[in-house]
């Protein structure tokens, strides 16, 4: 029996009248679909977090050099922008410096997914409507996608406030908490603008898209006050985690901001899931002309993945024009410390600081778009399970053609979110933009490996497709605290991007570069010969 199914059999019959009949059942299901998911979040984000003071231990070995960097940190726009102010050079609050606005970032994109998941995407399939003929509450699915986000966080919170525990349980336990409570502020919009959309992909880029909001107004306003006293700071939830000051006299009255927000949005969404339909929203679709203008099955995935090309854009463009400006500042950030000098050697070659910076920056870009070319391509997926692929399919169309159409704008997307990081990288840096262009560049064809991966499980396992996420989300890892844990070669060689050269500053080989093409080639068309024999999902 499949979890729906018992979902279904297990149901309260009697919830007509009880708005939260059913909840249980409906969040042991929620658990059990994202068995995998949710603890890979948690590890991963809780991981990084808690190993943060060993490498920095090594950084910073002294008080000397914790010191230089709170004053580089106090006078340097720039890096204030991009990690906030330093409020102590403790371990600890270097720790919370260094991670605060990382954490609450993973937790709000963790917290939205689960919430749309679990709300307007089973509605968009149709499974919601399935469950509800088991009489369960109107208000049982949101529910339990709140309580689902929730366990998450609060298993997050748990991980971080142990994890640190050594360097002070006070401080600890408050950077787990605001972190855990930034994820649930967000799962609590989710909640609102998944009742107010007709559609779960565009209530997960509306919510992403306030999360970065929340982003930019904290950097705008830390790059203009030194202390996070910013009024654009205060604007944003991402402000008061960083207010909350964990390691360095603690603020716990900001742990009511978070929870006079959650409560109130919370009752927002409720007020909301009572008072539409099943499959409905308060801002429907707009229909479109009366006879179809699209010719193509590539006309027709360009329609469907322009929002998403040009929102992962316009961020992909201001990264790099905020790296940039970083560049001539990396000096200040290294000071005279070894370690870290060999941290970004380690991220971005042994070239010239200000390169290896930039190589550096490079190379996160290319482990953020190969989250991209992964949504991208797992677009296909989607489109199959809400069963909008069969009546297209169907006609003249075939599954190649329809296939291909979304790859093009993938691969091709993905090769253009580069560009763009290496425009804003030039523009920021304020120098020739060839040798940036050209790194960001050569970076596809490692990014093209996890498209083609992600091709690979969805026309051969269809099921496990959601595995490629987990492959994106370990080179990140990888490649965000690697080379601080200085891991052995033969763990960071499970990344493509380590195989490419580090460019600019260093030597180019094209060798590894055509291999990976080549690979991301042959994932492709293993992929595609598995779809075309396969049975569509039903």
């Amino acid at each position: 029996m499949t979890a729906v199914a018992q979902a279904t059999a297990f149901a309260p019959r009697t919830g007509g009248s009880r708005p939260l009949a059913g909840t249980g059942a409906l969040l042991r299901l929620a658990l059990r679909r994202d068995r995998v998911m949710m603890p890979m979040w948690v590890l991963v984000v809780g991981g990084a977090i808690s190993s943060a003071p060993n490498s920095l231990k090594a950084l910073y070995s002294t008080a000397a050099d914790r010191s230089e960097l709170a004053h580089s940190m106090s006078t340097n726009g720039s890096l204030r922008a991009l990690y906030g102010p330093l409020f102590s050079d403790s371990v600890g609050g270097i720790t919370a410096w260094r991670y605060v606005t990382f954490g609450a970032l993973m937790a709000g994109i963790m917290s939205l997914t689960i919430v749309v998941r679990h709300t307007r995407e089973e509605e968009e399939t149709g499974r919601q409507e399935l469950l509800s003929s088991a009489m369960v509450g109107r208000r049982a699915p949101l529910t339990a996608a709140l309580l689902a986000a929730f366990i998450a966080n609060a298993a997050l919170a748990l991980v971080i406030a142990a994890g640190l525990g050594g360097e002070g349980r006070g401080g600890a336990l408050a950077l787990g908490l605001v972190i855990g409570g930034l994820g649930m502020l967000f799962a609590t919009m989710a909640g609102i603008v998944a009742q107010l959309t007709e559609s779960a992909r565009l209530a997960k880029g509306l919510t992403a898209a306030v999360l970065g909001l929340a982003f930019v107004l904290r950097a705008a306003g830390d790059a203009g006050a030194r202390d996070g006293s910013s009024v654009l700071t205060w604007l944003s939830p991402v402000g008061w985690a960083e207010n909350m000051r964990a390691f360095a006299g603690e603020r716990w009255w900001i742990l009511l901001l978070f929870a006079g927000a959650i409560v109130a949005q919370a009752l927002v969404a409720f007020v909301l899931a009572g008072r539409r339909d099943i499959g409905m929203s308060f801002l429907p679709t707009r229909p479109g002309p009366a006879e179809g203008g699209l010719a193509t099955a590539g006309s027709l995935a360009w329609r469907l993945q322009r929002g998403s090309v040009l929102g992962w854009g316009i961020g992909f463009l201001g990264a790099g024009v905020m790296f940039g400006g970083m560049a001539e500042s990396a000096a200040d950030l290294v000071g005279d410390s070894e370690n870290t000098r060999e941290i970004f050697e380690r991220m971005g070659g042994q070239s010239g600081l200000t390169d290896a910076f930039l190589a550096a920056m490079v190379g996160m870009l290319g482990m953020v778009a190969a989250l991209y070319v992964v949504q991208a391509v797992l677009r296909l997926n989607a489109e199959e399970t809400s069963q909008r692929a069969e009546p297209l399919l169907a006609g003249a169309v075939g599954r190649l053609r329809w296939a291909a159409g979304h790859l093009v704008i993938a691969f091709g997307g993905a090769a253009l979110l580069m560009v763009l990081g290496g425009l804003g990288l030039a523009i920021g840096y304020g120098r020739d933009a060839g040798p940036i262009l050209g790194a960001c560049l050569v970076r596809s064809a490692g990014i093209w490996v996890f498209g083609g991966f992600a091709m690979l499980l969805y026309g051969v396992f269809p099921k496990a497709a959601v595995a490629a996420w987990g492959a994106s989300g370990i080179a990140l890892a990888l490649g965000w605290i690697g080379p601080a844990l200085d891991l052995p070669q033969s763990v960071m060689n499970l990344s493509p991007f380590e195989h490419l050269p580090s460019l600019p500053g260093t030597q180019m080989h094209w060798t590894p570069v055509l291999v990976l093409t080549a690979l991301a080639a042959g994932l492709v068309a293993a992929g595609l010969a598995g779809l075309r024999r396969r049975d569509m999902q039903t």
